[in-house]
């Protein structure tokens, strides 16, 4: 049985990350130095670089725990018998938004201040399947003009998304987002748009839909 030829590229090491912390610290210290004592920016870059280095280190680790999960599908898929075919595994058909999307008042206080986004992955047997993938969320305001159209935008990466897989009344993928600007009463149609990678065939599929304003 032939071997997978499939590769798995490291992630970036954190030991790289510490060591360009350190010398962008070092450079704003001498740079600091020689400023005037009236001008103070150096607490404030360095404040901003111990941020960047936490997300980097946490953007490292979860690129990690994705390299592993690939490292072990590609092991399972590996070990499948000559004769069986990937998309023969399952055949992701399209994605589906289900009418329960929308934008709601989760805490009762009057504003709309969280997207919902139920997500269905259906076969070519019209089946809602688990599928593994990555998934990208957008709402839209199309009556707005094209610079203010777009009201927001959010990724989801596979493994966040296997954890909002619910069976709770509907079987779906189950997305929550926060609203930069929460809305007071929904009067005109907003626009959902989602972009579907899966992970096994790597195709994208594209879906959208209007969320209908309040009666």
């Amino acid at each position: 049985m032939k071997r997978s030829n499939v590769k798995i590229v490291e992630a970036p090491r954190a030991d790289f990350i510490n060591f360009a912390f350190y010398t962008l610290i070092f450079a704003f210290f001498l740079a600091g130095c020689q400023q005037s004592s009236e001008n103070k920016p150096l607490l404030s870059k360095i404040d901003q670089l111990t941020q960047e280095k936490a997300r980097l280190e946490k953007d490292l680790a979860q690129s990690d725990s994705e390299k592993e999960q690939l490292k072990q599908q590609v092991q399972s898929l590996s070990g499948l018998p000559r004769g069986v075919r990937l998309d023969n595994l399952y055949r992701l058909q399209r994605v589906k938004i289900h009418r329960y999307t929308n934008v709601l008042d989760e805490d009762k206080d009057g504003k709309r201040e969280k997207l919902v986004v139920y997500l269905q992955p259906i076969d070519d047997q019209g089946d809602i399947i688990k599928a593994a993938g990555a998934v990208s969320v957008q709402l839209w305001d199309l009556n707005q003009t094209s610079g203010e159209a777009l009201l927001g935008q959010w990724s989801v990466k596979v493994g966040e998304l296997k954890k909002r897989w619910v069976t709770f009344l509907v079987t779906n993928y189950r997305l929550t987002f926060d609203l930069a600007e929460t809305i007071e009463r929904l009067e005109k149609p907003l626009t959902v748009k989602v972009a579907f990678t899966d992970y096994l065939s790597g195709k994208v599929f594209n879906e959208q839909r209007v969320i209908e304003p309040d009666e």
